[in-house]
């Protein structure tokens, strides 16, 4: 059961790093700072889609990486 619930928290772990480096930094660098006009003007309805599912997603794993990791501390200690 200990190996069981080891092996879900790697999974958890690599599903959280992968999330938050497929999402967008705030300030994007130069192309964000020379793109920044036009996506005011005309919007970024698209971006904001993906963006936003990325953002649950890091709080669905990030809160189930918490949660296992209390269970493994637990299943090890016991």
């Amino acid at each position: 059961m200990e190996i069981f619930f080891k092996v879900v928290l790697v999974i958890f772990s690599l599903g959280l790093i992968a999330v938050v480096l497929l999402q967008r930094g705030k300030s994007a660098g130069l192309s964000g700072a020379i793109s920044g006009g036009a996506e005011h003007l005309f919007g970024k309805q698209k971006a904001r889609g993906l963006d936003l599912f990325l953002q649950r997603l890091t709080v669905v794993l990030a809160a189930g990486f918490f949660i296992l990791a209390l269970v493994v501390a637990y299943f090890v200690n016991r």
